[in-house]
């Protein structure tokens, strides 16, 4: 056999191709079969872990993994100092503009309208209509320079409009640009360079008739034993994807470095509070709204909680604004639904919540915006401890080197009950 590399690939002379020589010359090509086997194991208890294998994973060659994360720009900001309308002079058209100091100045840009809902304009009729703004420029510092769209002076000199409040939320709207315009102010929502650090995640097994099973790698027939351990080991996996803390640090006895993943429970900055006993169905329907509302427009997530998140969820009234009941089976786990006006959360009880310290909380989990990352696939190795002399037993050695990372972390909300 001949095997030759090109710039389009890899071609293949002298031989068919089987699976073997597409392992050896594109060794991501194939998917594993071992993560087909593993996903069957006990599904349920393990549903992070789950949804990662199900939608695949990207190989990464170190084990610190650097990734890009973007959100949805901000649609609005609060102003931060009063516009009183007495210190504002029209030009010589009697139009108006205002400055605005705001806690997000670098979300407006030029050319941008903007509404301010709590603040009136009288329009030609005389009717108030909601206050509509041009930007003009922005500045982080200096603040958003804003033409009032429909702002006059009357006879007597008064402005048709009122002051500007302090802590007025202020609505992006769309661009208006002029026929000759062919640029606009560039946007602004630039990813962020982001890092997690891949983690070895390792567990032995021995038996003494494993040697058989051993070299059936891809055709992997799971013992009682082997099956514990896995599940063992993917229980363990969990608990880091979900609250583990990154960190990296040198083993004291061995001298090595130690890399430890960061869970995404400490990725998200969206954060829902309840408080436990008082979960109704108005609770409720606002941490829908929270965990549906900017961002992107994704209408099902998961939610997945503590035995005593459950709990409160199952004593809510539903209605027919609140409805629950439904299952859904996807990934191998089977959830139960809530569909509220703002989208449908699949509910799942994870008992590593309860493990970990979380009873009474939850992650909303967007399965679109996961990403797993894997330094090392999931495999095994055979141990021949009777050749090193150490036992009479043949034995493996399960691995795994990787990490869960949140492309959107708006798009995913911590649940968390407050005293």
């Amino acid at each position: 056999m001949e095997k030759t590399q090109t710039s389009n690939g890899v071609s293949i002379n002298g031989a068919p191709l089987t699976t073997e020589i597409t392992r050896e010359a594109v060794p991501g090509l194939l998917r594993n079969a071992i993560d087909e086997r593993i996903v069957k194991i006990r599904p349920m208890a393990t549903p992070i872990d789950q949804l990662s294998r199900c939608a695949g994973a990207r190989p990464c060659n170190s084990m610190r993994v650097d990734y890009y994360s973007v959100d949805v720009k901000a649609v609005s900001a609060k102003t931060t100092a009063l516009v009183d309308v007495e210190m504002l002079m029209p030009d010589d058209d009697g139009e108006y503009t205002v400055t605005l100091q705001t806690d997000n100045n670098a979300i407006f840009s030029p050319t941008e309208t903007v509404l301010i809902p709590s603040v009136s304009v009288k329009g030609t009729d005389g009717v108030p209509q909601p206050m509509t703004l041009y930007v003009v420029a922005s500045d982080r510092t200096a603040g958003v320079s804003a033409k009032v769209v429909g702002g006059k002076a009357d006879a007597a000199g008064d402005a048709n409009f009122g002051n500007i409040p302090k802590g007025v939320e202020i609505v992006r709207m769309g661009r208006a640009a002029t026929e000759l315009d062919v640029q606009t102010s560039q946007f602004e929502a630039l990813p962020v360079k982001k890092n997690n650090f891949c983690q070895i995640f390792k567990m032995q097994v021995e038996q003494s008739t494993f040697q058989k099973l051993a070299n059936k790698e891809v055709g992997w027939n799971f013992s009682d034993q082997e099956e514990v351990a896995v599940i063992d080991m993917r229980q363990g996996m969990e608990k880091n994807f979900l609250f583990g803390q990154k960190a990296s640090f040198t083993e004291p006895n061995k001298h090595e470095e130690v890399y430890l993943t960061g869970g995404i429970w400490n990725q998200t900055t969206k954060t829902f509070g309840y408080v436990p006993g008082k979960l109704e169905t108005g609770t409720l329907i606002e941490l829908c709204r929270k965990a549906f509302t900017g961002t992107g427009g994704a209408t099902r997530k998961i939610l997945i909680g503590g035995s005593g998140l459950i709990e409160a969820l199952s004593k809510v009234h539903y209605d027919k604004t609140l409805d629950a009941g439904g299952t859904f089976v996807k990934w191998g786990i089977e959830f139960r639904e809530i569909r509220s006006n703002f989208g449908t959360l699949y509910v799942l009880h994870s008992e590593i919540f309860d493990q970990c310290g979380h009873a009474d909380d939850g992650f909303v989990l967007d399965p679109d915006c996961l990403t797993k990352y894997c330094h090392v696939p999931f495999h095994t190795e055979t141990l021949d401890l009777r050749r090193s002399g150490l036992r009479n037993t043949d034995a493996i050695v399960i691995t795994e080197a990787s990490c869960l990372v949140l492309r959107h972390p708006e798009a995913h909300m911590r649940v968390i009950a407050e005293s």
